[in-house]
């Protein structure tokens, strides 16, 4: 028996959409939990409703293994409609079951059923989905647990102890399941890691140069944080005796996000908000996945576990995320976006001298408004200090922190 522990930052959102003529679509990596947040959406009907006819199809389940097109899908839906009560559908890893689109246009023209789906590919919605139901479908994206759900699942108190269990082991909720123990942890996170690389990477997008799709995934976990550019990623390999066009970088790197396993952020110019065509950063949708094929030591890495920790904490929070640049070349490690919300945000693993205080605090004093500014770091003793309005906190407390 699955414990549904409840995601109030999703299903909260998504409640107001129920009996709504709108398809409901989760995206997000693997074993973040959407298959959970269905059950639990399954749930409030089932109490809402009680005679509610509830049709589930999960792709990852033997018994819907036979319903690999639009025509079979269609079929078996129309075989479990009842006419007499209200109809609703939920179908897992839609993106697995070809045409689904157009099963699903046809059941919305009808008023049918209200219809749930997730999926684990990004084109999933930028082709099938906007091409065939542009204005039908709202999308939430899902999220591995933030540092306040982790220390829910695992019932653990924050401490500097479980953020460095956070920031090792990430936040896939099934490892709520095991023993927070490399051996044991990295064991089941290698083992998604590979699903996700080969059934979402390779099969879905046509790799055929796996090996180099390894090797670029462990140079991006590598290079968390740094600017990109597909032309020196090139010559590195080259420098490997691997010989791989900056074209075919981007391709792999576009088939690397597209399963979520890592997302690109644009640099962008502070003052005048404009975007530049080059210098990305990537960050890792989970950070236990990023660690367990690296031969993964805190100590070397922490610097890049602090950003990435910083980047999915924004984004959990649904901010959309930018990295700044002002003039003279001074860099915003985050530009972060909400409505008509702006939070500027400076990622250093301690200030432990003048000139790093200088660096730190000075990129974001140049930032000519009164929006939020925070410089987050290790530092235990001077968290929470204040520098001309610029707040110094430590990264458990940003981490807990839901308004800025």
């Amino acid at each position: 028996m699955i414990q549904l522990i409840n995601r109030p930052q999703y299903t909260e959102r998504i409640k107001p959409f129920v009996n709504k003529n709108i398809i409901k679509v989760l995206t997000g990596q693997r074993r973040v939990g959407k298959s959970c947040i269905l059950l639990q959406l399954q749930q409030h009907i089932k109490e809402c409703t009680p005679e509610a006819n509830i049709i589930y199809i999960n792709k990852e389940f033997e018994q819907f293994s036979s319903l690999r097109s639009n025509t079979e899908l269609t079929d078996y839906i129309n075989q479990h409609l009842d006419n007499t009560k209200p109809n609703y559908l939920f179908i897992d890893e839609v993106q697995d079951i070809a045409g689904f689109e157009h099963t699903l246009r046809s059941l919305q023209a009808q008023d049918a059923c209200d219809i749930y789906i997730t999926g684990s590919n990004a084109t999933m919605l930028s082709s099938e989905l906007a091409t065939y139901l542009s204005g039908r479908y709202i999308e939430f994206h899902i999220f591995s647990l933030s540092y306040l759900e982790f220390l829910t699942f695992h019932k653990l108190d924050h401490s500097t102890a479980n953020l460095r269990k956070y920031l090792t082991f990430g936040g896939l909720p099934y490892l709520s399941n095991l023993v927070l123990e490399e051996d044991i942890a990295f064991e089941y996170l290698r083992n998604v890691y590979s699903t996700i690389l080969l059934k979402d990477v390779v099969k879905r997008e046509g790799i055929r140069n796996v090996d180099f799709l390894e090797q670029l995934a462990l140079y991006t976990a590598d290079n968390v944080g740094n600017l990109f550019s597909s032309t020196n990623i090139s010559k590195y390999l080259k420098s490997q005796k691997v010989n791989m066009t900056p074209l075919s970088v981007i391709n792999y790197l576009r088939a690397l996000q597209n399963a979520f396993l890592i997302h690109k952020v644009q640099r962008i110019d502070v003052n005048g908000l404009r975007k530049f065509e080059i210098g990305d950063k990537f960050y890792f949708e989970d950070l236990g996945l990023r660690n367990c094929h690296l031969g993964f030591n805190l100590q070397k890495d922490i610097h890049k576990l602090l950003e990435n920790a910083i980047y999915l904490h924004l984004r959990q929070l649904q901010y959309q995320v930018y990295t700044g640049q002002q003039n003279g070349g001074r860099e915003i490690d985050f530009v972060a976006m909400r409505k008509d919300e702006v939070v500027y945000v400076q990622a250093c693993l301690q200030l432990t001298d003048e000139s790093t205080r200088q660096r730190e605090f000075g990129n974001l004093l140049a930032i000519a408004n009164n929006y939020p500014k925070y410089v987050v770091s290790l530092d235990e003793w001077t968290s929470g200090s204040n520098v001309d309005g610029i707040k110094h906190v430590h990264l458990g407390d940003f981490l807990k922190m839901e308004r800025y």
